[in-house]
C-alpha cells in the first residue's frame, strides 16, 4: 500500500466533510444572495460555517471573510491593507524572507507600484530576530506579516512578541497561519493579531476555499468589484459547498486538536528514532523545539532531492521537498537558502508532514523503504 507523508501540501477529504458538502450540490441549491426560501437555507448555513471558523480563533462572525483560499487570503490581507494605508502616508512594509510565495509575490507587485518593503533575515533554524524587526520599523512602516509557522521547515516564530510590538507602535500584524491552524490553538485577541489567513484543505476540508480574519479596528480595500457578498471585502456568488465543508472541518479539527497534537509529535519523534536506529546519515533542518510537529524537513547528505523523491514515489512513498507551490519547479528552495543552509543540505533535502491518518506502522515502513534507497544508492 502506497503511503502518504505530504500532508502539508495538502490531506484528503474527512468523509463526515463530504457528506456535510453533498446536499449542497443538489437539494440545497439556491444563492444565498437570493431572499427566497433556496437562498435563505443556504444563507443560514453559511452563517454556521463563518460562526465555527471566528469560534476557532476567537474572533467575531463578521470578521471572517472567506476566499478561494490561502494564497487569496493573503493576497488579500497585503494588497488590501497596502492600498488603504496608504491613504494614511504609510508605504512600507516588513516581511520575513522565508514566508509562502503568495506573500513574497504580492510583496513584489507591491514594490512594482511603489511601495518599499523589507526582507527581514532569519537565523540557521529559520526563526526571526525580534530586535532586528525593531530597527527596521519606521514611521512609514504600515504592516509587518510574519508566517506563523514555516510550510517547508515547520519553525514556529515569536508571534505573540511580535504582536505586542506591533501593536506597541500602532503597526498591523498579518500572519498566514495555514499550516499552524488545526494544530496550534489559536487566539487572535491573545497573539495580538490584526489579519490572519486560513485555508480548508490542510485540515480535511475541500480545496478551493479559505478564509481571512481581520480585526474591528482595520478595514482593507476590496481587490475584486462586483457584489456585496462578504461585505462587499471579496464579491462574487460564494463557493458554497466549499464552504460548507471547511465548516465541518474546522468543527472536526477543533474537536480533536490536542489528541491530533499528541499523535502528532509522537509520529515525529518516533520517524527521527526510526531513521537514527537504522545509521542513515541526516541532518533536520529548522527548529530543534519551536517547530509545527506534522512537518519534518530533513537532509539526506549526499543524495539530490530529486533523485531521493523519485525513488522514494516508486517505492510507494508520497512526500516532496518542499511547498506544493513550487514542488514543480527546479529551483532551490528559498527558505533553506535564506536560513544560510549549506549546498550540500540544502539540495538534499526532503519534507516529510503528517497528518490524521498516518500511523506508526506507515512510519516504521517509510524508514525502512529510506535505509533501502540509500544503501541501493551508495553503491
Amino acid at each position: 500500500m502506497p503511503i502518504y507523508l505530504d500532508h502539508a501540501a495538502t490531506t484528503s477529504v474527512l468523509p463526515e466533510v463530504k457528506e456535510a458538502m453533498l446536499p449542497f450540490f443538489d437539494e440545497k441549491f439556491g444563492n444565498p444572495s437570493s431572499i427566497h426560501h433556496y437562498g435563505r437555507v443556504v444563507r443560514t448555513a453559511m452563517d454556521e460555517a463563518r460562526q465555527k471558523s471566528a469560534q476557532e480563533i476567537n474572533a467575531e462572525p463578521r470578521q471572517i471573510f472567506f476566499t478561494s483560499g490561502g494564497t487569496e487570503a493573503d493576497n488579500l490581507a497585503l494588497l488590501g491593507t497596502a492600498l488603504r494605508m496608504k491613504e494614511h502616508s504609510k508605504d512600507h512594509i516588513i516581511i520575513t524572507a522565508i514566508e509562502h510565495h503568495a506573500v513574497l509575490d504580492a510583496c513584489h507587485y507591491l514594490e512594482r507600484c511603489g511601495f518599499r518593503v523589507t526582507y527581514l533575515p532569519v537565523d540557521t533554524e529559520g526563526k526571526v530576530d525580534i530586535d532586528q524587526l525593531k530597527n527596521a520599523l519606521n514611521r512609514k512602516t504600515a504592516l509587518i506579516s510574519v508566517m506563523y509557522g514555516n510550510n517547508e521547515v515547520g519553525t514556529i516564530q515569536p508571534i505573540k512578541k511580535i504582536g505586542e510590538l506591533a501593536k506597541e507602535i500602532g503597526v498591523l500584524f498579518h500572519t498566514d497561519a495555514v499550516q499552524a491552524f488545526g494544530v496550534e490553538r489559536i487566539d487572535v485577541d491573545e497573539l495580538m493579531i490584526d489579519l490572519l489567513t486560513l485555508s480548508s484543505h490542510k485540515i480535511g476540508g475541500p480545496k478551493g476555499v479559505g478564509a481571512l480574519y481581520v480585526s474591528e479596528s482595520h478595514s482593507i480595500l476590496p481587490r475584486m468589484f462586483g457584489g456585496s457578498q462578504e461585505r462587499r471585502k471579496r464579491p462574487g456568488t460564494e463557493n458554497v459547498p466549499g464552504i460548507l465543508g471547511f465548516g465541518k472541518a474546522v468543527e472536526i479539527s477543533s474537536k480533536r486538536r490536542n489528541d491530533h497534537l499528541m499523535h502528532m509529535k509522537e509520529i515525529r519523534q518516533r520517524f527521527i528514532e526510526e531513521l537514527h536506529n537504522r545509521k542513515i546519515r541526516f541532518v533536520i533542518n529548522g527548529h530543534p523545539h519551536d517547530v509545527l510537529p506534522h512537518i519534518c524537513n530533513i537532509s539526506f547528505i549526499g543524495i539530490d532531492s530529486e533523485t531521493m523523491l523519485i525513488n522514494l514515489d516508486l517505492n510507494g512513498i508520497a512526500c516532496s521537498s518542499g511547498s506544493a507551490c513550487t514542488s514543480g519547479s527546479l529551483e532551490r528552495s528559498h527558505v533553506l537558502e535564506a536560513m544560510n543552509l549549506p549546498g550540500e543540505v540544502i539540495d538534499s533535502a526532503i519534507r516529510f508532514s503528517f497528518g490524521y491518518q498516518t500511523t506508526f506502522d506507515e512510519i516504521v515502513k517509510a524508514a525502512k523503504v529510506i535505509e533501502k534507497i540509500i544503501h541501493q544508492l551508495s553503491k
